[in-house]
């Protein structure tokens, strides 16, 4: 009797850590997302405007959220805000351009070409909200449409 309650001990404690194994959706507690992903991030997250098809941010998050931002400046009309966002695309731009323009030409050339009317179109005393708006579209979707393993 003496090697029973060890032993039972033993699996009670053992059927209690493989219960606690299984149930992970219990612990797991909400987050609040940051508002730059990391780069390394799996997650997918469409946006749109109006009637146009959704637009994957997975591949380059951090590039898709300057665009945002921008758009989201412009469409209240602070084109201020809108070329300092804008401005930090740029950075992010540095960190991918290389690997983009070896594998994904075409599509480099479209970011390159898209984001000097942009930037030139921010540059003036008044730029328009309409050219600004579809440009930021236009890079949006090119952005949308390069693959991750072209970095």
């Amino acid at each position: 009797m003496a090697r029973f309650n060890p032993i039972l001990v033993l699996s009670a404690v053992t059927l209690v850590a493989l219960a606690g194994c299984g149930d992970n959706q219990a612990s797991t507690a909400p987050t609040t997302p940051s508002p730059v992903p990391p780069a390394t991030t799996t997650t997918t997250t469409t946006t749109t405007t109006g009637s146009e098809k959704p637009v994957s941010t997975a591949s380059y998050p951090e590039l898709m959220s300057v665009v945002t931002s921008t758009k989201a400046a412009v469409e209240t009309g602070d084109f201020v805000k809108a070329k300092t966002e804008f401005d930090k695309f740029e950075t992010s731009w540095d960190k991918v351009e290389d690997g983009i323009k070896a594998k994904e030409p075409k599509n480099y050339e479209a970011v390159e070409e898209t984001t000097e009317k942009l930037t030139d179109e921010l540059k003036k005393a008044q730029p328009s909200k309409d050219i600004v708006l579809a440009q930021l579209q236009s890079l949006e979707k090119t952005i949308a449409s390069i693959p991750k393993s072209s970095m």
